[in-house]
This record gives C-alpha cells, structure tokens and sequence, in this order.
C-alpha cells in the first residue's frame, strides 16, 4: 500500500487520508492504485455506511494529478503501455467509482483543490468547504484541459461560469464555490476534525445519506459574498461564443478592466488547449459523465503527448518562468483538423469503464 494515501476504518466511516503534503497532497499514480480496490472493498462493506476523504497537512486537499510525473515520462513505457496512459486510465477509472459510489462520499476540502482534487470530490455527494479554499482548473495554462470530468461539471455551472472557469484557470473561493454548487456545505477549519468525529459517532441506523446531511446540518457557516456571481452576467456575455476568438472579440468590446485583464489571461494560454477545452465543453452540455470520461481519456493521450505539455510543465512547475513557448503559437495556426483530431477514437487504447447498478 502506498504510504502517500492512508486508509483507514473509524466506527462505519471508511477514510481516506491523501498524504503528500510536500507534494499539496498531488494524485499519483500507486495513490489512484491503492485508493480505487479499497472504494471497491468499503462499497461491498455492509458496516461500512460513508466513506470521507481528506488531506494531510492543513495547506491542501488536492492540488491536482501528478502532472509533472506524468510529463516527465512521456515517450517512456512501462509494460507496453506508457506511463501517461496508465496514470490516466487508473484516474479516471478512480473518478469514475467515486462517481457512481453506492454509499456517501464526503469530502472535506480544505485549502487548496485543483484539476485531479475536483476530480476526488466533485463526484461524491457531499462536499464540505472551508474558508481556506483555492478552488481551481488551470489546465490550459499547462497545454492540456480540465479533465477528470471537467466536461462534465463546468457546463453545469451557472451560466458560463464553467467556460470561463476551464478557459482561464481562474481562482474561487468558498463562497464561490457554495454558489456553484460544487460546495454542498461550508464550514469552519477549525471544526474538521469535529465534524469526521460526528459522522463516526454518528446513530446509523436510519438512511445514510440523511444521516450524514444531519450531522453536517449542525456545522454550516455562512459562505459570505461570491465576487463570480457578482460577475455572472457579465461572464455569460462574454463567454457564450463556439469560438475562442468570439469569445476574445466579446471581451475586447466589454471593455472594462475585469473584461481586459481576462482576455489578456486567455492570451496566456495554450492556443490548442483552449480550442480543445471550448469544443470539449460544448460538447459535455449534452452528454452524461461517462460517455466525457471516455472523451476525456482520448483527449489526456492526444494533448499529453504535444510539445505543450512539457513545455507548460517547464514554464509553470519546473523553471517557473511563467513563459511558456507555445506551438502553435496563435489561435489562427490551430487548425480544426488539429483539434478534431484530438478527439478521435484510438483503436486498442479506450478508457473502459465497468457498469455499476
């Protein structure tokens, strides 16, 4: 078992400790590896009523995947198949059960979470926040797209807060996060360790769910003002265009300083990631969570293997420089082909998900 993720069974709670503190808690490949068979084990588990995930270290819940494992591997194998492949499959696959658990999953996100932590909470039934949250998908600005279901749940967001969230990468905090709905419950830091001590001492003889929504009923704080919702029309003015440049021309013609300094974000990203996120959540308006699962797969094996991944890795997380070259270069030299390309089938290498009853 890896020691980066600590399992463990307090009373009827199953919980999930992530413990690479050092790392902000990022997912690794033998986490996603030692986590899923132990989801499996606790869903079959009649004494087993909740499962809770968390982080170690007060700073993080989950900073995100591995990413730059997983970039520093590309070209590698590992068995036949390449560690970028691998680490994707067992993620999502890892999504995918938190997704469709039978029993509540609540996670207690505090701090930072961000891409693979979205991935780790927004897919269980509760999602308890503190006022430490730094909520975020920053994926463009590293040469890929928001993933682990992000075509999924961002266009179910208000308006286009998703679009303009998966675009730019832009920061939310607790309030934010209440307002989307992606927070079900915000409360204080300081009460944790108090509300997983309530859920395991818990009276579980009635249903579950509604037993774990009483106790969490008893640590609500009020979230306080989202700045995105105050900014929620101007965002669905701005960021309803099919295309980047439209939504770029809509912005110029905003004009005001949020409208500017937005655009000159999405002018800092990767030009093929953002064709490529924008598509993705068009696509995901009409689609349920698996059938983006299997997209998204596709999407991780064509973007991870293009020059602008290692080179937002480089800029972002190894030089940090915060000048990524990237090729292309422009929105103009991004060709449909390109894009339309990135989301074709690949024969033999399909994300294959089990059907849960």
């Amino acid at each position: 078992m890896s020691e980066d993720v600590l399992l463990e069974t307090r009373g009827a709670v199953g919980l999930v400790t992530l413990n690479r503190p050092k790392a902000l808690n990022a997912l690794s490949l033998d986490m996603c590896r030692a986590l899923h068979p132990q989801l499996d084990a606790w869903a079959a588990d009649a004494s087993v009523k909740a499962v809770v995930i968390r982080g170690a270290g007060g700073k993080a819940f989950c900073a995100g995947g591995d990413v730059r494992a997983v970039a520093g591997s590309v070209g590698r194998t590992e068995g036949g198949a390449s560690l970028s492949s691998e680490f994707f499959l067992a993620e999502y696959a890892l999504n995918h059960r938190i997704h469709h658990f039978p029993k509540p999953f609540i996670a207690l996100v505090d701090g930072i979470c961000m891409g693979g932590g979205l991935g780790l909470s927004v897919h269980g039934g509760f999602r308890v926040v503190t006022e430490k949250l730094v909520l975020a998908m920053p994926e463009t600005g590293i040469g890929i797209f928001p993933d682990v279901g992000g075509g999924w749940f961002l266009p179910r967001f208000p308006g286009e807060t998703g679009t303009y969230l998966g675009l730019t990468g832009a920061r939310c905090d607790a309030a934010d996060a209440v307002w989307l709905g992606y927070a079900t419950h915000r409360v204080e830091a300081s009460r944790l360790e108090e509300v997983l001590g309530a859920l395991v001492a818990a009276d579980w003889s009635g249903p579950a769910h509604h037993v774990v929504a009483h106790v969490l009923a008893g640590f609500i704080a009020e979230p306080g003002t989202s700045t995105l919702e105050a900014l929620a029309e101007v965002i669905h003015r701005c960021f309803q265009g099919n295309r980047v440049e439209d939504i770029l021309a809509a912005l110029e013609r905003e004009g005001s300083t949020w409208a500017q300094e937005t655009r000159a974000t999405l002018l800092r990203m990767s030009p093929t990631s953002l064709k490529v996120t924008l598509r993705q959540l068009r696509e995901g308006r009409g689609q349920d969570y698996d059938t983006m699962a299997r997209v998204e797969y596709r999407l991780s094996q064509a973007l991870t293997a293009r020059p602008d991944f290692r080179e937002g890795i480089r800029a972002v997380l190894v030089d940090k420089d915060q000048k990524p070259r990237w090729s292309p270069a422009t929105l103009a030299e991004v060709t449909e082909v390109e894009v339309e390309a990135c989301f074709a089938p690949r024969p033999g290498d399909e994300l294959v998900l089990p059907s849960f009853g």
